[in-house]
Parts: C-alpha cells; sequence; structure tokens
C-alpha cells in the first residue's frame, strides 16, 4: 500500500477520465473501506443514496460520492459524477493488485522435458507439467497445479493452487483461474443401451481466450467434438459449471453458483446472476441479462432481462409477482361468489307457493 493526499488521488481519477473535486481539507489517504469499517487515514465511498445514514456515522477520513450529496462537517469528500468506478481506481492506486511470490522454477516442480517453459516463468514446488505442454512468459503456477500433455498456456497467467487443466486444453494470454478450477474434463456424454449408460469419449477441447478469470471450484467441460469456449475478456464467479460444447462469448460475467449445459450459446456481455441455471442446446443473445435463481427453459432474446423459473421478461415478471400477491383475496372473493351463486340457485330451484303466479 501507499499513500496519497486526497488531491493526488483526485488527480489520477481526472488522468483516468474520471472528473472529480476535493471538498475540504487535502488529507493523507492510506487505506480503502467501507463505511462501516473505515477508520482515521482510510476513504470510503457511496453509490447507492439509501446508505446515505452511513455517511453521516463512518469514521473514515475522507468520502468518494456524487456532487450535491450532504456530508457531516469534518468529513472530507472526493466528487465524483461515477463513485463506484472512482472506488476501483482508488483501490488499485493505494493497494494495488496482489503480489505474487517470486519462485522462479522450482527444481522440485515435476515439468515433462518436452514442455516448453517461457521467460521469468514463476513455478511453484508441486506443480505437475504434463508432455508437449507450452507455458508463455511471466506465468505464475501456484503449488499443487495440474497441466497435463499438450496443453497450451499463453503469456502472464496467473493459476492458484490446485488448478487442474485437462489435456490438450487451450489458454489464452492473462487468464486467471482461482483455486481448485479444472479446466478441460470430461462433460456429461453417456449414451443409453438398455438399462446401462455407455460413455461416449469426449474426444473435443476446452478454450479460453485472452483476459479471462475464472473463480475458484469452476469447471468447463471439453466439448464431445469440437470445442467449449470462454471468450475473452469474460469473468465467472465461484462455482460456476459450462457444460461440453458450450460458447460463451466477450466480456460475460457470470455470478457464482451458475450452471450451464452442453451446447449453449451465449452471446457477448451477458450478465448471469448468482444461481442462474440454462438448459442446453439454447442461445442467450448479446448484452441479454438473467436475473438471480432463474431457469432458462427457452432461447433468451439479444438486449433483454429475464427472470423467474422458467425465466420470462422481467416486466411480465413483476406483474405476475403484483397478481400473486393478491392471490388470497382473490381466493376470498371466489369463495364469497361462489355462496352467493348457491343462494341464488336455491332461490331458483325453490318450488312457488301453490296458487300463487
Amino acid at each position: 500500500m501507499k499513500q496519497l493526499r486526497l488531491s493526488q488521488l483526485c488527480q489520477i481519477l481526472v488522468d483516468h477520465g474520471f472528473p472529480a473535486t476535493v471538498e475540504g481539507e487535502d488529507r493523507l489517504i492510506d487505506a480503502v473501506n467501507t463505511l462501516e469499517a473505515a477508520k482515521h487515514g482510510e476513504i470510503s465511498f457511496l453509490s447507492n443514496e439509501r446508505y446515505l445514514s452511513a455517511v453521516a456515522t463512518t469514521g473514515a477520513s475522507a468520502v468518494i460520492l456524487r456532487p450535491g450529496l450532504p456530508v457531516p462537517d469534518g468529513l472530507a469528500a472526493i466528487r465524483c459524477e461515477e463513485p463506484y468506478s472512482a472506488l476501483t481506481v482508488a483501490i488499485i492506486a493505494i493497494h494495488g493488485y496482489r503480489e505474487h511470490p517470486q519462485w522462479g522454477v522450482s527444481e522440485r516442480a515435476a515439468i515433462d522435458p518436452t514442455a516448453s517453459i517461457g521467460n521469468r516463468a514463476n513455478i511453484a514446488a508441486g506443480v505437475t507439467i504434463g508432455a508437449n505442454a507450452t507455458v508463455g512468459d511471466r506465468c505464475t503456477i501456484y503449488p499443487g497445479c495440474y497441466i497435463a500433455d499438450g496443453v497450451r498456456i499463453g503469456n502472464d497467467c496467473i493459476f492458484y493452487p490446485n488448478v487442474v487443466v485437462y489435456d490438450h486444453s487451450e489458454i489464452g494470454s492473462r487468464v486467471t483461474i482461482h483455486a481448485g478450477s479444472v479446466v478441460g474434463e470430461d462433460g456429461l456424454g453417456y449414451a443409453p443401451l438398455g438399462e446401462k449408460w455407455i460413455k461416449i469419449p469426449q474426444v473435443g477441447r476446452a478454450i479460453l481466450h485472452d483476459d479471462v478469470e475464472i473463480g475458484a471450484n469452476c469447471t468447463i467441460d471439453r466439448a464431445t467434438l469440437g470445442t467449449t469456449e470462454i471468450g475473452a475478456g469474460s469473468k465467472f464467479g465461484n462455482v460456476v459449471v459450462i457444460g461440453h460444447g458450450t460458447k460463451v462469448g466477450r466480456d460475460c460475467i457470470f455470478v457464482g453458483v451458475v450452471g450451464i449445459a452442453g451446447s449453449v450459446k451465449v452471446g457477448n456481455h451477458v450478465t448471469l446472476a448468482g444461481h442462474v441455471g440454462v438448459a442446453g442446446h439454447l442461445t442467450i443473445g448479446d448484452n441479454a441479462t438473467v436475473a438471480a435463481k432463474s431457469g432458462v427453459k427457452n432461447d433468451v432474446p439479444a438486449d433483454s432481462v429475464v427472470l423467474g423459473y422458467p425465466a420470462i421478461p422481467i416486466a411480465e415478471f413483476k406483474r405476475m409477482v403484483v397478481v400473486q400477491k393478491r392471490l388470497p383475496e382473490l381466493a376470498k372473493r371466489v369463495k364469497e361468489l361462489e355462496r352467493e351463486l348457491e343462494e341464488l340457485r336455491g332461490l331458483v330451484d325453490t318450488p312457488s307457493p301453490q296458487g300463487a303466479p
């Protein structure tokens, strides 16, 4: 971490394209923290006005927030129209990115003599790299990783402990894979034979393009035939499962506990929120968003937002919720109408007194 005055941090924001101004004392800042946990010498932020009350009680020395929002006396501020993006710049400027240990190539790594290791590679003890594998320049591979035969890895990649990359998978440059994730394992491919299941050899590959980040404990199946692909710039949270033959486009973001079945085509810049499930052989269009806990059973059009199980357009889902809230009232009204109907039927069916017209 390094210390910066608010005026210095403000200039960094301006240099990154975020017009910003300092309000109050030009204080020295040495950390970024939440409004609740921040203390003297730290800066926090407010991007959602719902939490404005927390600004009044924060222990931070300064806060990043939009122009016009009130701050208590004595609290310095950086005013910026995009506080959340400005916060990211502040974290990078003060805290930087994680620094990795520098092992060089450990003598206790098991590297096949036919493997190609790039310049300034950083390979820990306990790593296994198979025959004819290629590891690019400046890659960092933590203990317990297994890189199988014929794998190709680009430059500046980071593999955290216990990452497994199956044979002939391909990883682009600047790819980060977090602990326990697996790339290129066999997909769920079985053919029925009577009451038995016969395994279909999974002879395809898995490809991760440049600038992908994969969270912890994710799995990306190799294709039965052809390729499973994750497009450049896409980011996954933890426990994301990608089925065989699925193609994910560029700059997608999948939050944790997302499952996509096989042969799905996902467009560019698609967001899948937490706990989303997608059935096989579907298409999700560019810029679509699937809200949390949704189950996708049909194609999702480009530029749409869907929610629910089965997932439907969010406006339609909201109308359904409104109706569902009224169901007890409507059920009560139906019972009253049924009772009134029975009373009317009773009047109709009652014989007229003798001699009545």
